[in-house]
């Protein structure tokens, strides 16, 4: 179990912190998707899944649904999303001193995350990418993936079997990109939002991600 969640405004981020009952094992920013914020389904169901797994839990809301409560972000602006994004994540690992940090998000909120982590592979200890965005539906010949070989921590993917932004297959070819270890969970049936409310979305994640944390250890 976890205790209610609280609000958290610390510099420019802002979200919401889940803690664990009893000892905390890690540490987990979490944030949202293009379409989403801090408190999309998907992301208030993982972070209690993941707080009651022990983990300390910002849920957070990327600068740009911090500039407007509704839209889809700036693509000429996601470098502000990124920093962002780091911002989030040190402020975890500062709540968890001497415990691994996971960084994650979904769809748009997870490829930035990686692309971030990518980057600057200190900042997390694990990734945790729910859905994510390969292509726009439809458009498989521009896959984004030009990052996947500089990400060089253990990285957890949950996929939908029905998502249209990537299917299987294409899944599995670009978790194949990254050289560190990756596990891929299927949601079967799922499509990109994943409705944790209909399908099996949190266990199996919470569980993905303990395992790739234990591996490291």
């Amino acid at each position: 179990m976890n205790r209610m969640s609280e609000m958290l405004h610390r510099g420019d981020v802002r979200g919401f912190l889940h803690e664990p009952e009893g000892e905390i094992v890690a540490g987990l920013a979490l944030t949202h998707g293009a379409g989403g914020s801090s408190e999309s389904d998907l992301v208030v169901s993982l972070a209690r899944g993941f707080a009651d797994a022990g983990l300390l839990v910002l849920r957070y809301d990327m600068p740009y649904r911090q500039r407007k409560p509704k839209g889809p972000p700036n693509p000429s602006r996601a470098g502000e999303d990124r920093v962002g994004i780091a911002e989030a994540i040190g402020v975890v690992r500062e709540m968890v001193p001497g415990l691994p940090v996971v960084a994650g998000g979904q769809s748009y909120g997870g490829r930035q995350t990686s692309m971030i982590v990518a980057e600057r592979p200190e900042l997390a200890d694990a990734l945790v990418l729910t859905s994510y965005p390969l292509h726009a539906p439809g458009r498989a010949d521009r896959m984004k993936t030009a990052h996947l070989p500089d990400i060089t921590v253990p990285t957890v993917i949950v996929h939908g079997s029905k998502d249209t932004f990537a299917t299987t297959p294409e899944i599995e070819d670009a978790a194949a990109m990254i050289p560190a270890p990756v596990t891929l969970v299927e949601i079967e049936g799922a499509r990109h939002d994943l409705s944790p409310t209909k399908f099996a979305v949190v266990t199996p994640a919470v569980d993905a991600v303990l395992g790739a944390l234990r591996a490291r250890a």
